[in-house]
Formats: structure tokens, sequence, C-alpha cells
């Protein structure tokens, strides 16, 4: 009889725990947040529940707290992400790299879509020519915008001449479109096509672009991809330094915040850290 019972109960708790792996794995997954690239939208020391239903799941994509990536598989959403969503992604890399050797999820508002047209003026977001909305929590640091005309050199894509506060036009990449290669666009999509291949092979010789070895005048968008930007914009490693972010690696879209307390009190300060909980954040509801 007692063998009877521990067998129920060991049964039991795998039913448990392989519901709580289908949940984590197809439906909720959850998000620390570390830096205040979302201040004041999202705090730092906020805990997420993040929507992975609504752009279509995904199996896990790497070996839980290690940078071991998987195969996974994915399915269909309930709809695309859109414009101002508050994406979570795994993070595509630095402008330059093939891909990024540190599995992390980042947060940022999705700005642009898809075969939009970006450009900033003075801090000011336009799409398709004409000044989109802006989040009620906006912030910026700089008491004045980076001149236009002033060049940095660690901005995407390498070599653009342009700022933070001064960017673009750029054009978002859209899934079937025919670009035309030339030597003044091809940084803009030289780290796309390299990971499309999954290593690096395009390459310029005399005034010819040759991918993998071939002369290439086109090139065709093997998928969508979107511009993401941080609320906090003087303080937010986003798009405009790293570049597009593929449609296959957005993870869903930030929900709801189930905990929040400030980072940098540390654990061996249980009273102080108890209370320092943020009380009126836990259920707050992320736009």
């Amino acid at each position: 009889m007692n063998l009877k019972r521990i067998l129920i109960s060991i049964k039991n708790l795998l039913i448990i725990v392989f519901a709580a792996i289908l949940i984590k794995s197809f439906i909720l997954e959850t998000s620390k947040i570390p830096t205040g690239s979302m201040e004041k939208t999202i705090l730092v020391g906020d805990f997420l529940f993040v929507n992975k239903f609504i752009y279509g799941s995904s199996s896990p994509r790497n070996i839980p707290y290690t940078d071991i990536r998987l195969p996974y598989f994915k399915v269909p959403g309930i709809r695309e992400p859109e414009r101002f969503d508050i994406v979570v992604f795994d993070y595509p890399g630095d402008r330059d790299a093939l891909i990024s050797t540190t599995v992390m999820s980042y947060v940022k508002r999705l700005i642009g879509l898809p075969g939009d047209t970006l450009e900033i003026k003075n801090q000011v977001v336009f799409i398709n020519g004409k000044e989109i909305w802006i989040p009620p929590f906006i912030q910026y640091k700089k008491q004045m915008p980076i001149p236009a005309g002033f060049s940095m050199p660690y901005i995407f894509p390498k070599n653009s001449g342009w700022n933070e506060d001064n960017y673009g036009p750029l054009v978002i990449p859209k899934k079937g479109d025919i670009v035309k290669l030339t030597l003044e666009n091809i940084e803009t999509y030289r780290t796309l096509i390299n990971r499309h291949y999954g290593r690096n092979v395009v390459t310029i010789y005399g005034n010819k672009i040759k991918i993998d070895g071939e002369i290439a005048e086109t090139f065709t968008i093997p998928q969508d991809y979107y511009f993401m930007m941080g609320d906090n914009r003087d303080d937010s490693a986003d798009s405009r330094f790293w570049g597009f972010v593929p449609r296959e690696n957005i993870v869903g879209q930030a929900w709801m915040i189930y905990w929040s307390w400030p980072q940098e009190i540390p654990f061996s300060e249980p009273i102080a850290l108890f209370s320092s909980i943020r009380w009126s954040r836990i259920g707050k509801i992320v736009h």
C-alpha cells in the first residue's frame, strides 16, 4: 500500500513537472530586467511574465543557465509583432559579430516593422516620413541632441556617418524583398547575410561584392526583421548600435510584472530587501 502511494506521488509529481515545462516552453516565460534601458516603463529589478504564445511559441532555445544553444521548433502564433509592442528577444549579437557568444534575453520596444523607412531627427523618430507616437515614460539624459553630421563609429551600420540622435533614413528588411547591393549599402546587409549563411561569406574585391565567392549584385531578404529601441533613449543599447532583430529571434511579448524590488540590495540583507519590495508594481500590465 505504501509503495502504491509512493508511485502515485511520483506520477503526480512528474505530471506537475511536465506541465510546468510545457507552460514555460510554449505559453509563459519569465524575464528579469537587469538594465535601465526601458526606465521608467520597466524598472531595474522588475520580474516579468512573457507571453510566448502570442507570436508563436518555441521549444527551448538553449540549455538553462548555459550558453549552449539547442535546435528548436516553433508553432504558429496568434499574430505577428506590432509596432510599439514591448518585445522580449534573443540578442542577435554585436554589430559586426556573426553570433552572440552569450545567450541573453533583451527587452525593448518595437519601433520599426519590416519594410518601414526609419529616421531619427534630433531625437524624434519618424517612420515612413511621419512622426510616431511617443511612449509616456520616454526619457533622455542629454540636455541637447547630438547634432546631425557628427559621426559615431560604433553606430549601425558601420561607416554610416550617423549618431544615436540623428539617424537614417534606414529601410528595415522585409522577407522576399530583393535589395541591390552596392559599396555604399553593403555594411547595412553584411552581418545579416553572414548570419543567414552561418559564416562570413561577404567579401569585396575592388568594386565588386561577392557572397560565398560569387559576384552578387542583389540579395533576397530571407525573413522579416525589426528595429528595437529602449524608452530610456540615452541609456539603451538597441538597434541603433547593433542592428536588426530577425523574426526568428523574437521570443514573446512582455506582459505583466509579477515581482519587483531594487537590484542593488543583496540577499544577505533580507530585512532591507523585503522592505524594499515595490508592491505597487506587482501585477502591473506592461505596455
